[in-house]
């Protein structure tokens, strides 16, 4: 089974400094991200899988790798707990 994620439709991002500031329509909620966050979620305008967002982190930061994974996993969880991202699995 293959998952990926995408940002939701009606989330807003704005860089401010080093941060982000989101700001989801429906909910009218407001979230602050550090720049890491703020890379993952601009990158799920498209979909893309948990390997894919690691990838991305691994070329712009020095990070080891499993730490890299794990950073993604808990953000994308959280995000899942805040309906900032859609998970989608497919066969």
């Amino acid at each position: 089974m293959s998952v990926s994620f995408l940002r939701h439709p009606e989330l807003r991002l704005t860089a401010v400094e080093d941060e982000g500031i989101v700001l989801h329509l429906d909910t009218r909620r407001y979230f602050s991200v550090n720049e890491t966050g703020l890379l993952i979620l601009e990158a799920l305008r498209a979909s893309h899988s948990a390997d894919e967002l690691v990838g991305m982190l691994l070329q712009r930061y020095e990070a080891a790798p499993a730490q890299a994974r794990v950073s993604v996993d808990r953000f994308l969880t959280s995000c899942q707990a805040g309906q900032l991202v859609v998970r989608h699995d497919s066969a």
